[in-house]
């Protein structure tokens, strides 16, 4: 078994979708940890804002299999692809952050995911979830990363959330 840490967010129903998709985890990849909810502003586009978290969980499953899980989750929660969401919108979207220490570079997916240290969406809940988690490239902590971070245009705040 190895740890998986995956990035979880939408600007759809947020709450709603919030709750559906770390159930839907449970449910398929089995128990669950959740860092603090976040509200983040859209990166790379304009749109809604959102809500982010990172989950973990322990599998057993490559991370091909893992990835095609994620994808399969994410269209049973009405995740549309290729400019079929409504402007700006996304119901769920799960990404692979971390899969033990495996590190895997193809066309199809790269772990750790490269741009997990550019976004707040994701360092911060990282952090928070697993501090004392070593980026296997970098070798340093999330803390240590999220502490040096440096992006004033990206804001992010804390979702008093009502699991």
């Amino acid at each position: 078994m190895r740890r998986a840490y995956i990035s979880l967010g939408t600007n759809v129903d947020r709450a709603r979708h919030v709750r559906a998709g770390v159930a839907a985890l449970e449910a398929h990849l089995g128990p669950v940890q959740v860092s603090p909810v976040y509200e983040t502003g859209s990166v790379g586009f304009t749109g809604r804002s959102f809500y982010n978290l990172v989950v973990a969980l322990d599998t057993d499953l490559s991370p091909a299999a893992l990835v095609a899980r994620l994808k399969a989750l994410e269209d049973q929660h009405g995740r549309q692809r290729g400019g079929g969401d409504a402007p700006g919108g996304c119901t769920l979207d799960l990404d692979l952050l971390l899969l033990g220490e495996c590190i895997v570079t193809s066309e199809c997916l790269c772990l750790p995911r490269q741009d997990m240290t550019r976004h707040a969406f994701v360092l911060k809940p990282l952090a928070d979830l697993a501090p004392d988690l070593k980026h296997p490239l970098l070798g340093q902590t999330m803390q240590a990363l999220w502490t040096r971070f440096d992006d004033d245009r990206q804001w992010i705040r804390p979702v008093a959330f009502a699991w």
